[in-house]
C-alpha cells in the first residue's frame, strides 16, 4: 500500500536523513517563478512532487524534504544551475537521483547533477556569489524562434557606451534605484564583482556577478544599459541614477525571458560544479567553459 510505504519511509526519516545538493536547469516561461505557490505552477512545486514520487511513491502525498534554493527566480526567468539542498531518508547513488527525479519532471525542468553534502551545507546561506546572464537580440524585426529565450532591441546598441556605463556599477553600492517596490531584502546595499557586455553576432550578452541581488535588480540594470546603448542617455547617466537611489529615474524593467540564473558560487571545498553542459548553447559559452573545465553529468 502506498500509505504503508510512505509511513515506513517517514519512520526511517525520523531515524536518519541525508543531505543532498542538486543542480537544476529550467525554462521559466511556463512557471510563476521558483517559490511554491497555492496554484502549484512553480518550479519548486514540480520539483517537490517529483522528489515525493521518486522517494515515497507516485500516489504518496507531496513532501517538503526541507528543499531550499540558492536564489529565487521570478516568473518567466530561466536557470541553468539553480542549486538546492534537501534532506532525504534514503541513500542512493548520485546518478540514481538525477535519472529518478527527472523521470517525474516536465521536459523543461531537469536535474543536472547530484552531490552528497554535509548537514551544515545550506544552498542560500553559503553562496558567496550569484551569477546572471541577460541575452538581447538586436534586430529590426522581433525574434521568433528565440522569442521566449531573449530580450529584444529594435534599435542598434553601442557596446562601448554600455560597457562604460556598466563599469560604474562595480563595487559596493546602494542599489535602491534598481529595486522593485515588492523587494523584501533587508538592505539595498549589494556588491557587484562583474558587469560585462559582449556582442556575439546579433546577440548581446550581459554578465553580472554579485554577492546578492535585489528583486528585479538585474532586469532594471539591463533596462538602463539598453537606454545607454540606444543613445537615449550617456554612460554617466547610469552613475547619476545609482547615486540618486530613486527607482523613478531609471529605465523600465526589461522583460524576464532574456534572464538566466547561471547559479551560485561556493567555497571550492564543497566541490560543486559551477558550469554544466546546458550552458554550452549560450553565446560566448566557449570562454565560460574554458574558465570552468570541470563538467558534472549524470
Amino acid at each position: 500500500m502506498p500509505e504503508e510505504r510512505a509511513a515506513a519511509v517517514a519512520l526511517e526519516a525520523a531515524a536518519a536523513t541525508y543531505r543532498l545538493a542538486l543542480g537544476l536547469a529550467y525554462r521559466g516561461e511556463a512557471y510563476f517563478g521558483w517559490q511554491s505557490q497555492p496554484g502549484g505552477q512553480t518550479v519548486q512545486d514540480h520539483v517537490q512532487r517529483a522528489l515525493s514520487h521518486f522517494v515515497l511513491g507516485e500516489t504518496a502525498p507531496v513532501a517538503d524534504f526541507g528543499l531550499r534554493c540558492s536564489g529565487r527566480t521570478d516568473t518567466g526567468v530561466h536557470a541553468l544551475n539553480q542549486v538546492v539542498h534537501l534532506d532525504v531518508p534514503v541513500q542512493r547513488p548520485p546518478h540514481a537521483w538525477v535519472r529518478g527525479v527527472n523521470r517525474f519532471l516536465p521536459p523543461d525542468i531537469a536535474v543536472q547533477w547530484c552531490a552528497a553534502v554535509g548537514p551544515e551545507f545550506h544552498a542560500r546561506r553559503l553562496a558567496r556569489r550569484r551569477r546572471y546572464v541577460y541575452l538581447i537580440r538586436e534586430s529590426a524585426s522581433r525574434p521568433a524562434f528565440e522569442a521566449q529565450a531573449c530580450g529584444w532591441s529594435v534599435r542598434p546598441l553601442d557596446g562601448a557606451a554600455m560597457q562604460a556605463a556598466a563599469d560604474l556599477l562595480l563595487g559596493e553600492h546602494d542599489f535602491s534605484a534598481f529595486r522593485s517596490s515588492q523587494c523584501q531584502a533587508l538592505s539595498p546595499v549589494k556588491t557587484l564583482y562583474r558587469a560585462e557586455v559582449t556582442r556575439h553576432g546579433s546577440c548581446w550578452r550581459i554578465d553580472v556577478e554579485g554577492n546578492a541581488f535585489l528583486h528585479h535588480m538585474v532586469r532594471n540594470l539591463v533596462g538602463c544599459l539598453v537606454y545607454v546603448g540606444q543613445g537615449r542617455h550617456p554612460p554617466q547617466w547610469l552613475g547619476e541614477v545609482l547615486a540618486a537611489r530613486r527607482r523613478d529615474l531609471a529605465a523600465p524593467t526589461y522583460p524576464p525571458q532574456g534572464l538566466y540564473f547561471l547559479g551560485p558560487v561556493y567555497d571550492p571545498s564543497w566541490k560543486l560544479p559551477e558550469y554544466t553542459p546546458g550552458m554550452d548553447w549560450l553565446p560566448g559559452a566557449a570562454a565560460e567553459a574554458a574558465a570552468h573545465p570541470a563538467y558534472c553529468g549524470a
